[in-house]
Order: C-alpha cells, then sequence, then structure tokens
C-alpha cells in the first residue's frame, strides 16, 4: 500500500475512544452544558474559565484553557451537527454567523453510543484540513491531552451520579 491508497479523510483524522460508566444522555449533557464543560476540559492542571455554547448549527463554541503558568489557549468556531445524546459536530473553520476563520485547524466530531448496563461509548475525532495541521495536533498531545479530559470527564460523571 502506498500513500496515495490512504483516504485523506482517514489520514489526516486523530481519535480517541473511551467507555464511561454512564448513560448517554448524562455524557451528552456534560458536552453541552456551559456549566459543566469546564469540569473536565483540558488536561490535568487546566482551567476552563470562560465557555460559551449557543447549541444550534451555526451556533457559537468557544472556550478559554489557562494552564497553570498562566497561559492561555482560547478556541473559537461554531457548531456543525448536534443529535441529542448521539453526536456532536463542531469546527473551527468558521466563527459565528459562518464567517471564514483566518486559519481552520479541525472539525471535531464526538459520538456517543450507549454500551448497555448504563455505560456509554464515547468517541472523539479530531478532523484536520491538512496533514501538517495533524501531525502538530498529535505533537502537541492529542492523545495524551484528550485522554486526560476523559480522565476528568469520568470523575466529574462519577461525582455528579454519586451526589444525587
Amino acid at each position: 500500500m502506498t500513500t496515495a491508497d490512504i483516504d485523506p479523510a482517514v489520514s489526516r483524522t486523530l481519535t480517541i475512544s473511551r467507555v464511561l460508566d454512564a448513560p448517554a444522555a448524562l455524557v451528552f449533557r456534560a458536552w453541552t452544558d456551559p456549566v459543566q464543560l469546564p469540569h473536565f476540559w483540558g488536561p490535568h492542571g487546566m482551567t476552563t474559565p470562560f465557555v460559551e455554547m449557543d447549541l444550534k448549527p451555526g451556533g457559537a463554541f468557544r472556550t478559554l484553557m489557562r494552564a497553570p503558568d498562566g497561559a492561555e489557549y482560547p478556541t473559537s468556531g461554531v457548531f456543525l451537527e448536534i443529535v441529542e445524546n448521539r453526536r456532536l459536530v463542531f469546527t473551527d473553520a468558521y466563527e459565528p454567523g459562518f464567517v471564514p476563520a483566518a486559519k481552520p485547524f479541525f472539525t471535531a466530531v464526538i459520538t456517543f453510543e450507549e454500551q448497555g448496563d448504563g455505560k456509554t461509548l464515547l468517541t472523539a475525532q479530531a478532523r484536520h484540513w491538512r496533514d501538517e495541521d495533524r501531525d502538530a495536533h498529535e505533537k502537541m498531545g492529542f492523545h495524551d491531552g484528550w485522554g486526560q479530559s476523559l480522565d476528568r470527564l469520568a470523575q466529574h460523571l462519577d461525582t455528579i451520579q454519586n451526589t444525587k
């Protein structure tokens, strides 16, 4: 097989999955609630002091992550697709109003699949425009960083389920 035989959409995608001990509706709600998202968004040590979500196609999705050293990492984009309890798609390719972004980096596709027994398989894909962007995201620590976010999400879900 040569590089030309590989589907570019697949080759420019980074993927991480995790089975979470919570029903899909609860996991989806955590991802779409601006009050809950800061509890797990970003790797360990990061905070998310700002979240804006207008949960509709074309609606704004903005966050600000802050590292322990004070460095800030803003994100901005729009939702493209929302299928309640099943799928979220958002991208930084556009600003609200579908204004093209200066430098699109990736589109996120998050799926929530019921596994039975109150568990959910969450799969996050980062689909990049260019091979260079995928490589840069991987070097930034995509798997480790998103993995830590999913660890934090699992802890958050455990906390909210055990405080009811």
